[in-house]
């Protein structure tokens, strides 16, 4: 155990040698989808002095939300780490990456396993809305706790997961137009972040989002050609 750690450290020590481009990221000049898309990278260097107000922080989350997920449960759960003293303690459980503690806020993008239980708030929103009758929501309810109440916990991890990538990926893109910048991390403890945070047992970790002002840009993005992870009709 003592030598994965130290062979996880050292990865993330050699991140850091990686020359990036130097300056700051791009303008972005427009909100255009595609630009926004093309813009974003994962950036590993921001500036310490710069503060997200709460509001905007709220604002992004705000449209991170209004992503799909699986039967309209929402399970992703956000615990946003903005004391600057909860950085530095969660820096060493996310093996000492930087951003941790020059980024204005970290994201901690949770899955809820028991999200389930929310239908009945969730689908009186849509009876309420007209959308749909008492009859139709008793019946929408009935058939996601048969599913999801019995889901055994790897597959309540495996939609967990699936929606709060779904998430992160929406927030991200949102910071981004906004102008800020983000980088998604898997590369930490999940149980020690578990502890330290007080998490709820039956949240799972999907990952970490770095989230603040750029110091400089990222790498430059290089991606297999399209034909190479592409596939028409079948293998």
């Amino acid at each position: 155990m003592t030598q994965e750690r130290t062979s996880n450290q050292e990865y993330f020590d050699k991140i850091k040698e990686i020359k990036t481009e130097g300056n700051l990221p791009k303008e972005i000049e427009d909100q255009n989808f595609f630009t926004i898309a093309k813009e974003r990278s994962s950036i590993r260097h921001y500036d310490p002095n710069f503060k997200i107000e709460r509001k905007e922080v709220q604002e992004i989350l705000e449209t991170a939300i209004l992503a799909p997920s699986s039967s309209n449960l929402q399970p992703w759960r956000f615990l946003v780490i903005e004391d600057q003293s909860l950085k530095e303690t969660l820096l060493p459980i996310a093996n000492n990456q930087n951003q941790i503690v020059d980024a204005s806020v970290v994201i901690a993008v949770l899955a809820d396993l028991e999200a389930y239980k929310k239908a009945p708030e969730i689908y009186q929103q849509v009876v309420d809305s007209g959308s749909m009758t008492e009859e139709i929501k008793d019946f929408y309810i009935n058939q996601i706790n048969q599913h999801y109440g019995n889901l055994d916990e790897m597959n309540a991890m495996r939609v967990g997961m699936i929606d709060g990538g779904i998430v992160a990926q929406q927030l991200m893109l949102t910071a981004k137009a906004k102008g800020y910048d983000t980088v998604p991390m898997g590369g930490f403890d999940p149980v020690k972040f578990v502890d330290t945070f007080n998490v709820p047992k039956h949240f799972t970790p999907v990952m970490l989002i770095s989230l603040g002002k750029a110091a400089h840009a990222g790498f430059p993005k290089k991606r297999l050609p399209l034909d190479e992870v592409t596939t028409w009709n079948t293998f």
